[in-house]
């Protein structure tokens, strides 16, 4: 198995939304914002090679929005997933399955793309399998108003219709073996039924933290997104995992880190803090 960093490039969101009831003065520290208290954040995907299948892990905000719709989210940066990928020697057509976390734009966006004719939408792996779960799938299809505006039907439909959709089994906490050497860890604090992947690789288990923990400046337990559905259920799954992930070494590859790639967390008198970053090449 091999492990590649695949950059999508980077948007901007508000820093107090990003950081819900922490003030700025704290979460500053680590997260600058602009001028007008916007952060930036990155659309990091992971891809995994292991023999004959090729599977990425979400896929950015994609292309196909509005020129107003981008514009709300100051996309910056040279990166983008096809460069991304061909740096690494593949191309979109090589993917065999794309794993959605959760169905927010910012992470499905790039799963479907305009046609020839820019009438409708297809897929943007056209040999691959899309993976979500029924419980997320319904909520994502059947939004409650607080998060309809990051549930956007053209990046959702066209995945069924196409029917290359697929489900990965809820179990009560986590699945295993959803792919080998991959179970997944489910959270619902932020959207119901995310899904956090966590890979056995060399020895360690590599935990790709999506939404439950953006950023290494969320690491403290009360840094918790405005974004989130439930913070109160954030704060106990994100707790309870955080500890799990510091008492087994796990490192966690952060997608929306502008700056870390992933890190590793430590037990300390005032709670689990961050060890060390570090770029996945180092793993």
């Amino acid at each position: 198995m091999e492990l590649h960093v695949i950059n999508n490039g980077y948007f901007k969101l508000d820093g107090g939304a990003m950081f819900g009831v922490v003030p700025k003065s704290l979460w500053s520290r680590t997260n600058t914002p602009d001028d007008n208290n916007m952060c930036s954040w990155a659309m990091r995907s992971l891809l995994i090679e292991d023999g004959d299948r090729l599977t990425l892990i979400d896929c950015g905000i994609g292309n196909k929005q509005s020129e107003k719709f981008f514009g709300y989210y100051y996309l910056h940066g040279d990166d983008s997933l096809d460069k991304s990928l061909a740096a690494n020697g593949f191309h979109r057509d090589d993917i065999t399955d794309v794993f959605l976390t959760h169905l927010h734009f910012d992470h499905c966006g790039g799963a479907i793309e305009w046609n020839d004719q820019k009438n409708g939408y297809r897929p943007a792996f056209k040999n691959a399998r899309f993976w979500s779960n029924q419980d997320h799938w319904q909520w994502a299809t059947e939004p409650n108003a607080r998060e309809k505006a990051s549930f956007l039907k053209e990046n959702i439909h066209p995945i069924e219709e196409s029917g290359q959709l697929n489900w990965v089994a809820v179990g009560d906490d986590r699945t295993k073996d959803v792919f080998p050497n991959v179970d997944v860890f489910f959270a619902n604090g932020h959207t119901d039924k995310q899904m956090i992947p966590m890979i056995r690789h060399n020895g360690k288990t590599i935990v790709f933290m999506a939404d439950l923990l953006p950023s290494v400046g969320h690491i403290p337990l009360p840094y918790v997104m405005g974004y989130d559905t439930r913070p109160l259920l954030t704060l106990e799954e994100k707790g309870k995992f955080l500890k799990e992930a510091a008492d087994n070494g796990y490192v966690l590859f952060l997608e929306h880190d502008e700056a870390n790639e992933c890190c590793t967390l430590k037990n300390t008198e005032k709670g689990v803090r961050l060890d060390r970053t570090m770029p996945l090449s180092e793993i």
